[in-house]
């Protein structure tokens, strides 16, 4: 199958200007997402999507691949559909899958693609996958930052939200706390089909692209990792992320190798 990765960035995010640029440990955060993505061995090819001039230069000098894409989107899952026909142009193919990979989670994985694609080779009807962790403790369950998600007992979600749920007012002396993780294959067509259709009103609500499919009667398969992760919302976040991948294995393998300091 012909399975691409795609990262979405740009520098003008709301919470946090500039950050796909927010250094690492001598590597901006979007390097480390496309040098980690582009170790998974499923996938054909890794790039980045971009309306911002300044990532496609850093882009060219890391030698990582890129396209350029338009400044008027308002969702990542529009840059990246885009992205995707223009890469298909350039490779002359069309891919079967497209692994979004959120360019603010610089912890990705070869595994945790794995595991996001794992349910859609499985499953030929399934059209697309979000990857779920549990998260580390009630203070990041409360933080709206993080999309909480629930599912139902095939382990499809029922609900994504920014507010901790399911609730733990009612009694409960432990509930399940999950977050989505936002490493997203989608099947190309349905990628494509997914970007026509309307925002529904929980996806604006909630600020959460995924419940545009549930809320139109489609299903999103959740597929759960043990991986610790952590994106990059806020400057603490930054911080936070700088210490837990300061001996972090992979990084050190792939710093050594581009001649980065650690």
């Amino acid at each position: 199958m012909n399975i691409i990765a795609i990262i979405p960035a740009r520098m003008g995010s709301s919470r946090f200007p500039g950050k796909p640029l927010a250094d690492i440990h001598g590597l901006p955060m979007v390097g480390h997402v496309a040098k980690r993505t582009a170790m998974c061995e499923s996938l054909a090819a890794t790039y980045i999507a971009t309306c911002d001039q300044v990532i496609m230069d850093y882009a060219a000098e890391a030698g990582i691949k890129a396209v350029m894409t338009a400044d008027t989107h308002t969702r990542c899952t529009d840059r990246t559909a885009e992205a995707m026909l223009k890469i298909e142009d350039e490779l002359g193919i069309s891919a079967d899958i497209v692994v979004m990979v959120q360019g603010d989670e610089p912890m990705v994985t070869p595994g945790m693609i794995e595991a996001s694609l794992a349910p859609l080779l499985a499953e030929p009807d399934l059209q697309v996958v979000n990857l779920m962790a549990d998260m580390a403790d009630a203070s990041e369950f409360e933080d709206p930052s993080e999309v909480k998600v629930v599912t139902d007992l095939r382990g499809n979600a029922l609900y994504f939200s920014r507010e901790p749920v399911p609730s733990r007012k009612k009694g409960a002396t432990s509930v399940p706390m999950r977050k989505q993780v936002c490493i997203i294959p989608f099947r190309r067509d349905f990628l494509l089909k997914f970007n026509a259709m309307p925002e529904s009103p929980l996806e604006i609500i909630e600020s959460v692209d995924m419940l545009r499919i549930l809320e139109n009667g489609g299903s999103v398969r959740m597929a759960p990792i043990r991986d610790r992760t952590l994106s990059v919302d806020t400057p603490e976040d930054l911080r936070r992320v700088r210490e837990l991948m300061l001996g972090d294995k992979l990084r050190l393998a792939y710093s050594e190798n581009s001649g980065t300091p650690s």
